[in-house]
């Protein structure tokens, strides 16, 4: 779960602008935060800036950044700045990328030791232009962060490796403390929200994710208020059961310019409660489900919740 406020001025690719004429509601009092500007934002800024390292925090224009960077946690985007799929939620750059940075690795893992995280989440563009869609950057870079901090936990957000045979084996090989990759949304949406991609493959990666390694952690997103019924949304949830996911995250889309999909609804915070009971009775160890919620969101302490909840399951069991 991505994308909500536009906070760069620079051109977006044409395929987005699907919308030109659609209006921006105006945001509740529950989805206001206060712009970011601490000392610790700045630091954490200067440290990904100094390592030549895009975030999805900036580059989705999420939300929540002034207070993850204030604490010094960010979310660290992989294989560039530049996808190359065109969603229509999404509000990173498409287009053709950059080739691959060699250093990235290295750059990635020193600034995860500078910032002393406990927890990191690694995620990235979609890399349709390579062979492997990446899968092996993205264990480059486990492997570099784990040799540079032995003691911080590894949590991947994948692209879904369409047509990419044998990726996710290269990514599970790694070893991540959590394998997530997000659905977004229901499926009789993805051919407006989510065009490039495909439900069921997405659906099988995480299951394959499982059946890889039945001990890894499994998770997996949704953004409401795009136009889908709460019946589609349940039956999702029970896709992603008898698929194996352990943490569902759930949070409000936000439409980051008039290019891009409108937002249906404001779902208000009640809501969001409710969709919450409701996966814990379906069986996941660890439902995150809010208004702001998005899926790097307080990923460490949730981590350490998930990882007492399967505990807790394991001695009732």
């Amino acid at each position: 779960m991505t994308t909500v406020i536009d906070t760069t001025n620079r051109p977006r690719h044409p395929e987005k602008q699907k919308n030109p004429d659609s209006p921006i509601l105006r945001k509740p009092s529950w989805l206001r935060v206060k712009a970011p500007g601490s000392q610790g934002y700045r630091d954490t800024r200067k440290i990904m800036k100094d390592n030549n390292l895009f975030t999805v925090c900036e580059e989705a224009g999420c939300p929540n950044i002034g207070e993850c960077w204030d604490k010094k946690h960010a979310t660290m985007m992989i294989m560039g700045d530049t996808c190359t799929r065109a969603c229509a939620f999404c509000n990173v750059r498409t287009g053709l990328p950059a080739p691959l940075d060699p250093q990235e690795p290295a750059n990635v893992a020193e600034a995860v030791r500078k910032l002393a995280l406990a927890h990191v989440v690694i995620t990235s563009v979609d890399r349709d232009d390579l062979k492997d869609g990446g899968a092996e950057h993205f264990a480059q870079v486990i492997n570099a962060t784990r040799a540079a901090s032995p003691e911080t936990t590894i949590e991947v957000l994948t692209p879904d490796f369409l047509r990419k045979d044998g990726a996710l084996e290269i990514v599970m090989a790694a070893k991540p403390d959590v394998f997530n990759h997000n659905l977004e949304t229901v499926p009789g949406l993805y051919h407006s929200v989510r065009p490039g991609a495909r439900y069921y493959h997405s659906l099988r990666l995480l299951e394959r994710a499982k059946e890889l390694n039945p001990d890894q952690f499994t998770k997996s997103g949704l953004m409401v208020g795009l136009g889908e019924t709460k019946d589609a949304i349940l039956q999702v949830m029970d896709d992603m059961r008898s698929a194996g996911v352990d943490f569902l995250t759930i949070g409000q889309y936000l439409q980051p310019t008039r290019k891009h999909h409108p937002i249906d609804r404001f779902v208000d915070p009640e809501e969001f409660a409710s969709l919450e009971r409701i996966a814990y009775t379906k069986g996941f160890l660890m439902v995150s489900a809010s208004p702001l919620t998005r899926s790097s969101y307080l990923a460490g302490d949730d981590f350490e919740k998930l990882k007492a909840a399967r505990l807790k399951k394991n001695h009732q069991g």
